[in-house]
């Protein structure tokens, strides 16, 4: 009698380790959501499995034949044991200047002349309006420096203590940190733009217009000698 579990009681199995649907890993691994009809039928290419092995974190082994354990064992000790692997999918986003920035709550970003390519595993609920920026200027110092790179989500809105990307009535972009004062007659949240070196000044939405364009979700920075 054969005990190991079919290919699609792995796959489920997979999928409960990792919380996701069946649907929602079809999209993962770059497939249809309705690619995962058919894997409920058996119906899956080798090659699909091995992707789903890596999203869902599981051995491709076992996802592949049922060959071994589920999980396969890190050779690294338990020196480690603190230290948890992952392999999240890569998208890839533009890396606009800061004038682009600027005019991104107006337009939007239309994919023409990037300054390059970035690639980020954040995941948004509108992937459009996620954007990299690289770091100018001395604001933003000791925690930014020039050159690091920001991922940008202009569909989130900002919060207390997040770091944003504003608009303050010229074509060009600034990054500052958020901090929340108030509410206008309107209701509306008043809040100033605070910089982290205090030799720059603080911008306030009372005394001039701003437009928040989008939240930073993410600081990745390169460690030069």
């Amino acid at each position: 009698m054969n005990m190991i579990p079919s290919v699609v009681e792995r796959i489920q199995k997979a999928l409960d380790h990792a919380n996701l649907s069946w649907s929602g890993s079809a999209v993962k691994i770059g497939l249809s959501a309705q690619a995962a009809s058919k894997w409920k039928k058996g119906q899956i290419s080798r090659e699909n499995l091995t992707k789903l092995a890596k999203e869902t974190g599981v051995s491709s082994g076992w996802l592949l034949d049922g060959e071994g354990e589920m999980l396969a064992h890190s050779s690294l000790g338990t020196g480690f044991s603190n230290v948890s692997f992952n392999t999240p999918s890569l998208r890839k986003i533009p890396v606009l200047d800061f004038v682009q920035a600027g005019m991104f709550h107006e337009a939007g970003y239309d994919g023409i002349n990037p300054k390059g390519d970035a690639y980020t595993t954040y995941e948004s609920a509108k992937p459009e309006c996620v954007f990299s920026l690289e770091v100018s200027g001395l604001s933003m110092t000791p925690e930014f420096n020039p050159g690091d790179r920001l991922v940008v989500d202009a569909s989130k809105p900002p919060y207390p203590g997040c770091y944003v990307i504003a608009q303050n009535g010229s074509h060009e972009a600034t990054f500052k940190k958020y901090r929340a004062i108030g509410y206008d007659e309107h209701g509306r949240e008043t809040f100033e733009l605070i910089p982290l070196n205090p030799d720059f000044p603080t911008m306030c939405s009372t005394q001039q217009e701003i437009r928040i364009i989008g939240v930073v979700v993410e600081h990745l920075r390169c460690f030069k000698k």
